[in-house]
């Protein structure tokens, strides 16, 4: 059996991959988890074979629930599905330490097949992120740490300092020397510099995020 955890922050999206997973002979949901607090702790304790990981979650980010998973079971492998197609989101992932990738446009049969890959030691990656590759041009962007490149997603998605601090759990005086940090790792001296290159790496849409 493959033993099977959920980190999803929507109950009825957990409850729907429950379902569809829990009818494979071979599958079995050992738990679910909302937040990356509660991913940790389930880890160690039911100890699954395959964590099922959504990148965006309340009050933090699924790459440090990837990292963190991975760090206290490192035999733990795991599979994205996620919402974000962009470049950016699949190499932070990747980095984090996930062995694949899907997007939640995926086929149910995808994503079944995708469990059993990841387990089998294969890198997997959706048909819609085929052409998500690294732009040579923004390798800068895909240099930053986890945490930095969660700012910096909660920036150009029009957050402030004070709001950043709260869900990342920072003084918004730590929210600030990020904020410098990034701007020089990514050579931006201004914000409308970091949303052009947030929307090249598929972090943003560039149109929808701009004022009309």
């Amino acid at each position: 059996m493959i033993r099977i955890l959920l980190v999803d922050d929507h109950a009825i999206v957990r409850s729907g991959y429950r379902r569809l997973l829990s009818a494979e002979p071979d599958f079995e949901v050992v738990g679910e988890a909302a937040t990356v607090q509660e991913a940790n702790a389930l880890v160690q304790r039911v100890r699954p074979d395959v964590a099922v990981v959504d990148l965006s979650l309340k009050g933090s980010s699924g790459l440090e629930a990837i990292a963190g998973m991975m760090a206290r079971l490192p035999p733990l492998r795991v599979l994205v599905l996620s919402m974000h197609d962009g470049a950016g989101h699949l190499v932070q992932a990747l980095k984090a330490g996930a062995h694949g990738y899907l997007t939640k446009r995926s086929e149910p049969e995808e994503v079944i097949e995708g469990i059993r890959d990841v387990m089998r030691g294969r890198r997997v990656l959706s048909r819609d992120m085929q052409d998500a590759v690294p732009d040579e041009g923004d390798e800068a962007l895909h240099d930053l740490k986890p945490r930095e490149f969660e700012l910096l997603r909660l920036l150009v998605h029009g957050e402030s300092v004070q709001d950043i601090a709260t869900v990342m759990h920072l003084s918004p005086k730590t929210v600030l020397n990020y904020l410098t940090s990034i701007r020089q790792k990514l050579n931006a001296d201004n914000d409308f510099k970091l949303m052009h290159l947030a929307a090249r790496s598929g972090l943003v849409d560039f149109g929808a995020a701009l004022p009309a």
